[in-house]
């Protein structure tokens, strides 16, 4: 155990070289490896917005994300597991200059990790987190130690378009054979009512403007209006209408924040046709009117 122990924290002694000698600035750093970025954060509380199904690796620090109406709280040599397009807030909970919030970032290619999963063996079925959109898990050393060569990867290139697909894939497998892989695999693979309730996620996330008919996104995934009202709520903890919502106003506060949209243009770049009841929809999910909230972030965050 004592030996284990130790080949993890070696392991992630030397990610979080890798990332300081990588990352001198706070912010998500895209890398020559497709998907795959360097994280460092040097705020504690600082807001991020994932929608991309992504794979993150904590590799210093502790933070805690919502998702729907879902808490995770989870530090380093945790892996947070993202199968859907989801709003969803994450604060870091402990980061400083001295010792930054450190992470790694993988984008989720779900039809590689169903191509993988119909060639190994079922793992041991868990009720463990089916029927959610995300998971949180222990990273064991078989996948830190595929995370490190990914990010060694850097240091070479011209190995880079032969090397990282290999590594993505052993990152994926191992997960797959891990205490989440029944649940990785379920959300992934067509067929599976998890599968189809993304499908329809991915849907809403590209077409979060035009009105939704919940009966006509259950027959274009193939589900009937019942089954897909239950399994999209467990899913995503959300009713439809409610997971749209959401959308809107999460993209409208982004339109705000980063591109100065002022609140009548945001709202109707998101979809709504009347202001007052963006202002008043948008002051029931974050706390204050939208003018108020977006000034109150900008100075935070500053």
């Amino acid at each position: 155990m004592q030996e284990q122990r130790a080949e993890l924290e070696w392991i992630n002694g030397q990610l979080k070289e890798k990332i300081l000698g990588r990352a001198s600035e706070s912010g998500s750093h895209p890398t020559a490896i497709s998907g795959f970025h360097l994280v460092r954060r040097v705020q504690a509380n600082e807001l991020c917005v994932f929608y991309r199904p992504f794979i993150g690796l904590t590799v210093q620090g502790f933070k805690r994300t919502i998702v729907g109406k879902d808490e995770y709280s989870y530090g380093e040599y945790h892996c947070f597991v993202a199968g859907v397009d989801m709003p969803s807030e994450s604060y870091i909970t402990v980061a400083s200059d001295e010792e930054p919030f450190l992470a790694l970032s993988l984008d989720l290619d779900r039809s590689l990790v169903a191509q993988l999963a119909a060639e190994i063996p079922h793992p041991a079925r868990t009720e463990q987190g089916m029927g959610k959109s995300v998971a949180v898990m222990e990273a064991d050393a078989k996948v830190m130690a595929a995370f490190l060569r990914l990010t060694e990867l850097l240091d070479e290139p011209e190995e880079i378009p032969i090397m990282a697909p290999m590594l993505i894939r052993e990152i994926l497998y191992r997960l797959l054979l891990g205490p989440q892989g029944a649940w990785l695999r379920t959300i992934c693979s067509l067929g599976t009512a998890s599968n189809q309730v993304a499908q329809a996620v991915t849907w809403l996330r590209e077409n979060y403007k035009a009105p939704l008919q919940v009966e006509e996104l259950a027959q274009r995934v193939g589900m009937s209006s019942s089954s897909f009202f239950r399994n999209f709520k467990q899913m995503t903890t959300l009713s439809p209408l409610q997971f749209q919502k959401t959308l809107r106003l999460y993209e409208a506060q982004r339109l705000m924040l980063t591109n100065e949209y002022n609140v009548a243009s945001a709202a109707y770049a998101v979809g709504y046709e009347s202001s007052t009841q963006f202002i008043r929809e948008y002051k029931r999910m974050f706390g204050d009117p939208p003018r108020r909230d977006v000034s109150r972030k900008r100075i935070k965050f500053q």
